[in-house]
């Protein structure tokens, strides 16, 4: 019973469907590089899929295209697996990596773009501060004119009265030189008066007593 039951399991998990699986083909494929244009000649290196090669020759009865490898080296392969562009694998890599360069062209200019915002609105601000300082800056120049203004009105009435003292000053000194003056004059009259008064004292005091003699001597003939 048992050796019957073993054949029977075994035929079961034959007939049974296999559990679903997805898979991929890969296109990573090999091609041989011969000396010559069939299988029987020798492989004289693997090529992989996406190798550039340059065509020497083709033989389209037999099918086969005489290449020469990057390494060099020449040899034939089947004209079937040759392309005019790269892989499919070469190219989606290659559009890989441009769209991840134009991501991080994006990206920068993105970065760039807020850089220039945020530069923008700093500008901006700067602006406004510039705006700002240039009308206190008005304002003060104003000012300093007007002060400046005033500090040469200023200047202007200081140098007029300086004139005007000095002027005084010339005037004060000439009526001191003329107070002197008088003064001297006023001294000499009266040394000149108190002169006259003295010699008139004198010629009074010389000429009365011989008046006084005179008139008892014509009393005394009497």
């Amino acid at each position: 019973m048992k050796s019957l039951l073993y054949p029977l399991l075994l035929c079961l998990m034959l007939i049974a469907p296999a559990q679903a699986q997805n898979l991929y083909v890969t296109d990573r494929l090999e091609i041989p590089m011969r000396s010559g244009t069939s299988n029987q000649h020798r492989i004289l290196r693997m090529l992989p899929s996406g190798t550039e090669v340059t065509v020497l020759e083709t033989n389209k009865s037999l099918g086969y295209t005489r290449v020469r490898a990057p390494s060099g080296v020449d040899g034939w392969v089947l004209s079937r697996y040759l392309m005019d562009i790269p892989a499919a694998r070469d190219r989606l890599v290659n559009a890989e990596k441009k769209l991840a360069n134009l991501e991080l062209q994006n990206k920068e200019r993105a970065a760039k773009l807020a850089e220039a915002g945020n530069t923008r609105e700093s500008l901006l601000i700067q602006t406004q501060q510039l705006q700002s300082e240039n009308e206190t800056l008005k304002t003060e120049l104003a000012e300093i004119r007007r002060t400046a203004s005033n500090a040469l009105a200023l200047d202007s009435e200081n140098k007029q009265l300086k004139n005007k003292l000095l002027q005084l000053e010339r005037e004060q000194q000439n009526l001191a030189q003329e107070n002197d003056s008088l003064k001297d004059r006023s001294d000499r009259d009266w040394f000149m008066v108190g002169a006259g008064v003295i010699i008139v004292g004198i010629i009074l005091g010389l000429i009365l007593p011989r008046i006084r003699v005179k008139k008892r001597s014509s009393w005394d003939t009497l």
